[in-house]
């Protein structure tokens, strides 16, 4: 009987081990407030809110609401959830969103509500997107701590209309993929202010263009597409921001090469893959409307 009892008991250990070993392994247990399963960029569409203006300038230049309702539409065809408004957003509508595209100029010119709301938005990581005059404003070192550069208003730091010769300093970005020097006719800036710690990531240069209004700049090499990186501090997530300093043509959206250039900085500084608008839907399929919709 004890020689039948201990062969029992061995068979049943081997049984409990075999059955251990072929059991599924258990994820380890999230810390509280970190959820089981990371969020990715093919778990749900890009989320954009675009701030625009009111229009300002001559036909075809500054066309801050046109810019709202196309690209809305142009987004929004590429799977993104799109919401947008002439006014700057509240905490309400910034929620929930990955990108904050501003085209509107000297954006600078936050009330102090407005700047809460914003950096609220950016110590949760939100990326920001800023084009032509957005980074306008009275005091460019704070603008700076948010897109990396900023330009003081009331100052002649531009070339107006001339022509913008890109020179594609990194092309290895993915942001910059397949880009090829090529010029444009817009309007330039100079005199900007850096920012220090960190600095920006230059994507391309121009050289100003001799104009009246750039006087002793003309011949001036300077930063027009760039990126930035940053944290608003302890306990914040790093947020990203992506700029292209032209714009003031309106034409020029619609660029060959700059286009896909916009949807990748976009999809970037939302932190998704920068393919991820590069797709059109197919026509007929319908899109998903405003920020909330189906």
């Amino acid at each position: 009987m004890r020689v039948g009892f201990a062969a029992l008991a061995s068979a049943a250990l081997l049984c409990t081990s075999v059955i251990a070993q072929q059991a599924p392994q258990q994820p380890p247990a999230q810390p509280p407030g970190v959820p089981s399963t990371p969020m990715t960029a093919q778990s749900r569409p890009l989320r954009v809110y675009i701030h625009a203006g009111l229009k300002t300038h001559a036909e075809g230049q500054h066309d801050y609401p046109q810019f709202l309702a196309d690209w809305s539409k142009l987004l929004t065809n590429r799977g993104a959830v799109v919401d947008g408004s002439l006014h700057f957003p509240t905490e309400r509508e910034l929620a929930g969103v990955d990108v904050l595209v501003i085209y509107k100029g000297d954006v600078g010119y936050l009330s102090a509500e407005n700047r809460t709301t914003l950096d609220n938005y950016l110590r949760r990581g939100g990326g920001v997107v800023s084009l032509h005059d957005a980074l306008c404003g009275p005091d460019p070192a704070e603008f700076a701590n948010v897109v990396g550069g900023g330009k003081k208003h009331g100052e002649r730091n531009y070339t107006l209309e001339a022509d913008v010769p890109y020179t594609i300093v990194d092309k290895q970005h993915p942001i910059m993929q397949g880009m090829t020097d090529f010029t444009i006719k817009d309007e330039a800036f100079f005199l900007m202010t850096w920012s220090k710690q960190p600095e920006i990531h230059v994507l391309a240069t121009a050289v100003m263009a001799k104009t009246e209004s750039a006087a002793e700049h003309a011949g001036e090499v300077v930063p027009q597409i760039w990126t930035y990186e940053r944290s608003m501090g302890p306990g914040t997530q790093p947020f990203r921001s992506f700029v292209w300093m032209q714009g003031h043509n309106y034409v020029n959206f619609s660029h060959a090469q700059l286009q896909p250039m916009l949807l990748r900085g976009i999809a970037w500084a939302g932190k998704y893959p920068v393919d991820a608008l590069a797709t059109e839907r197919p026509q007929g399929r319908g899109g998903r409307g405003r920020r909330g919709g189906a």
